[in-house]
């Protein structure tokens, strides 16, 4: 017989010699289980976002076949069930409004079921992070496994890279550079395998968190959707989680203050996307880690970028796996005393002894700290009398000149208005104005959409024109790039300065001062806050009320003020 532990929940239920435990047993045995499972072995629930909805993860039932293997080849009882999969390529308005709902989903799943610990399948955008703060807030030993980056793009002897080259295409397609006929040609040529954005967009960028953060199994980042090797780690993570369970090692004791920093070190090193900053605050607050957002700031400054991806560079995510990934980037930090050497991760080694000895293959790809691909290019915070809460700038994806820049504003007051105008010639725009997008974001969307980097007026992409500063309190999708400020705080929909800007306002920035400023007098700005009104919900109703009436803003993680902090693992009272 397998020994208990105290950690095993699932004694609760299956160990019982009562009326419950027969009814707890005779269900689940049901569909062919013998009754040697229910002897004390770690229950293991695989959290599966699988979804023909979210073509992201729409080859998760095989990676959580592997994933059962290995749990089962470790003495464990793997238990398979689904929680709301969220597709950032379908999902309206936006799969961050829904984020924190399937948080919810996993935490209640996890804490109400006789799991022990849990592998946490992963792929697309909002997946990564809801899994994750939900699992934290139950406190259970825990693997995140990603589904790993689509084959590269191949498009007319070129690469092409999903996000990234859409906004290319389409702003050609706009300027009437590109044929509808070879738009559509292009789609069939970018997408071309099961698998996440193969940029270094957010799914990308949330997958080298995980690495990062030691809670995925070393490689998690970069192996291709469809490489055997993918399935090799997801066997690999069942067989781990097995021992972290009979260890008594929750996720509480991997994500630690310490590997948090590393995680923001690692995407100020592979460029990743400002979505990261958001999420991971969110995440550190279901566990009650310190993290705010200046930290981004302090600890990304200084670290350069080592990666030569889209958005910001030329390669993908699978040059990036045969380059060396995600180790030889931490091995990178690591030798420039970047690192927290000692951060515990699941494999059960620290996250040095995981990396120290990383090859890399091809230095175009993956760049030394020393000669970099992109000198200091970590998330920027800026602050000024627009965003006193704070806003950010993804350096690595900005025009170097207009880092430093003042110019007009053209308003647009919702994602409506600006539809409705940006495409008339008529437009009083020039490439010295500033764009500014109001009331796109927790609150105002609702869900804070991927609508920071607006796409510029078609007359002056017709002139050359390639990038303006761009300002909201939206979002950008990882895979974008662009000068765009985002994640303003406060947002205009809870009375934030964005949301008394005017047409014709000054504004400067200066992102090496980390200034944002709105250049009118505070007495005309008291003028205006006193004849604004506050939005009403889009939607008086279920969960969008909810999510209306409770979310944070944007500098807090945009959770709901009531999920900060975990619960722990407590056993439910039985309902027979």
């Amino acid at each position: 017989m397998a020994k208990k532990t105290p950690q095993q929940r699932s004694i609760q239920w299956f160990g019982r010699q009562d009326l419950h435990g027969f009814l707890y047993r005779s269900w689940v045995r049901n569909r062919g289980v013998p009754q040697d499972q229910f002897d004390g072995r770690p229950v293991i629930g695989i959290c599966n976002t699988y979804s023909e909805l979210t073509p992201c993860n729409s080859h998760f039932r095989i990676i959580a076949e592997h994933v059962k293997a290995g749990v089962l080849e470790a003495g464990g009882f793997p238990l398979e069930f689904p929680v709301m999969s969220l597709g950032e390529s379908l999902m309206r308005p936006t799969a961050m409004l829904y984020r924190n709902l399937a948080s919810m989903d996993v935490e209640e799943s996890l804490r109400g079921n006789p799991v022990d610990g849990a592998v946490l399948l992963v792929g697309c955008d909002k997946t990564t992070p809801s899994l994750l703060m939900g699992a934290a807030s139950v406190d259970l030993p825990a693997i995140a496994v990603s589904g790993g980056p689509m084959l590269s793009g191949k498009y007319r002897g070129t690469d092409v890279g999903s996000g990234t080259s859409v906004w290319q295409m389409s702003e050609d397609l706009r300027a009437g550079k590109l044929t509808l006929e070879e738009f559509h040609e292009a789609e069939s040529c970018m997408h071309r395998s099961h698998g996440h954005c193969m940029t270094m967009g957010t799914a990308s960028t949330m997958a080298s968190m995980v690495e990062a953060l030691g809670v995925g199994m070393p490689g998690n980042a970069a192996i291709p959707a469809v490489d055997a090797r993918r399935n090799v780690l997801a066997r690999a993570a069942g067989r781990r989680i097995v021992e972290l369970v009979k260890g008594g090692v929750t996720i509480s004791k991997i994500l630690t203050r310490k590997a948090f920093e590393n995680a923001i070190r690692a995407n100020a090193a592979i460029g990743g996307s400002t979505n990261a900053v958001i999420h991971l605050i969110a995440i550190a607050r279901r566990l009650g880690v310190k993290l705010a957002l200046e930290d981004w700031d302090r600890l990304g400054r200084g670290v350069h970028c080592l990666a030569n991806l889209m958005p910001s560079g030329k390669y993908l995510m699978e040059d990036f796996y045969y380059a060396g990934g995600l180790p030889a980037v931490l091995r990178e930090l690591g030798e420039a005393g970047l690192l927290n050497r000692d951060a515990l991760t699941v494999s059960g080694k620290s996250i040095w002894e995981n990396n120290r000895e990383a090859p890399c293959w091809n230095r175009d790809v993956i760049h030394t700290m020393k000669k970099p691909f992109k000198k200091h290019s970590g998330i920027a915070v800026l602050r000024g009398n627009l965003c006193p809460d704070g806003a950010v700038i993804k350096p690595s994806a900005a025009t170097p000149r207009l880092m430093k820049h003042r110019g007009r504003a053209v308003v647009f007051e919702n994602i409506e208005d600006f539809h409705a105008r940006i495409d008339d010639p008529k437009l009083d725009i020039d490439e010295r104005s500033v764009m500014v997008l109001k009331n796109c974001g927790p609150k105002g969307y609702p869900g804070m959409a991927e609508v920071g980097n607006m796409p510029l007026p078609p007359k002056l992409l017709k002139r050359g024109v390639t990038d303006m500063v761009r300002i909201s309190d939206a979002r950008m999708s990882g895979t974008a790039y662009g000068t765009a400020v985002l994640h303003v705080a406060p947002e205009a929909a809870a009375g934030g300065a964005l949301a008394l800007v005017q047409e014709g306002d000054l504004i400067e920035l200066d992102v090496a001062k980390r200034k944002l400023e709105l250049l009118v007098p505070a007495r005309e700005l008291r003028k205006r806050k006193a004849r604004w009104k506050a939005p009403k919900p889009r939607l008086s109703r279920g969960y969008w009320r909810l999510y209306f009436d409770h979310v944070l803003q944007a500098s807090e993680g945009a959770d709901l003020d009531f999920l900060a902090g975990k619960s722990g693992a407590f056993v439910p009272r039985d309902s027979h």
